[in-house]
Order: structure tokens, then C-alpha cells, then sequence
């Protein structure tokens, strides 16, 4: 569910001359892949014991976050996700998601399991 009317987080304030942030852009601009540092997490919690790598820290647009994640689904041949600020992909595949991001230039960094 979208909220159309986009005051910056706040749903209700006394204040009648309330505008919201009128200068807030919606579109985060992305980092360049060299300076953005990314975690590789594995993860089996909730997932019926089946291992997933998830990438966390990337910073920028949706659009790029996606692009992202569907490049390194083809890359590793499984599925996953993109959502919520991080890339999920299915199966123990941190040395060929590694690899994939070294070879784009994003800095990488094992977290965890």
C-alpha cells in the first residue's frame, strides 16, 4: 500500500500551518559502486533450514537495487528477491555473489554463519 500523501513519516500534527517536508525527493541518488560497502550475510533463520545470502547496505534507488539483484540472480542461476534496502538470493552462493560484486568494483565484507 502506497501513502499518496508523502508528509515525511508524520500522519497527523496539531500545527494547522503544517506543510511537510515540501523539498523531499524521493529518488536517492546511487552511490558509485566503489564506495558503497556491502555485507554478505548467510541466513537460515525462518526459511525451513534452507540457506540464503543476503546483501545489505546498499545505498541508492530502487530501480538500481533491483538491477542489482536481478543481475546477481543471473549470475549465481537461482532465485531471489530485491526489497526493503537489501538482495536476497537463494542458496549458500557468498563466493559467487562475492566475486560478482568484487568484479563490479562494490566493496564486500562476510558478516556471520
Amino acid at each position: 500500500m502506497s501513502n499518496k500523501n508523502n508528509k515525511g513519516g508524520f500522519v497527523y500534527s496539531t500545527n494547522p500551518n503544517f506543510q511537510g517536508d515540501e523539498d523531499a525527493d524521493d529518488a536517492m541518488e546511487t552511490l558509485a559502486p566503489n564506495e558503497q560497502q556491502l555485507k554478505l550475510h548467510r541466513e537460515t533463520k525462518g526459511r525451513g533450514g534452507k540457506a540464503v545470502v543476503i546483501v545489505r547496505g546498499f545505498i541508492g534507488a530502487d530501480e538500481d537495487l533491483n538491477a542489482l539483484g536481478k543481475a546477481l540472480k543471473a549470475h549465481c542461476g537461482t532465485g531471489g528477491s530485491a526489497k526493503d534496502g537489501e538482495v536476497i538470493i537463494q542458496g549458500d552462493q557468498r563466493d559467487k555473489v562475492e566475486a560478482f560484486l568484487k568484479q563490479k568494483g562494490y566493496g564486500t565484507k562476510r558478516v556471520g554463519g
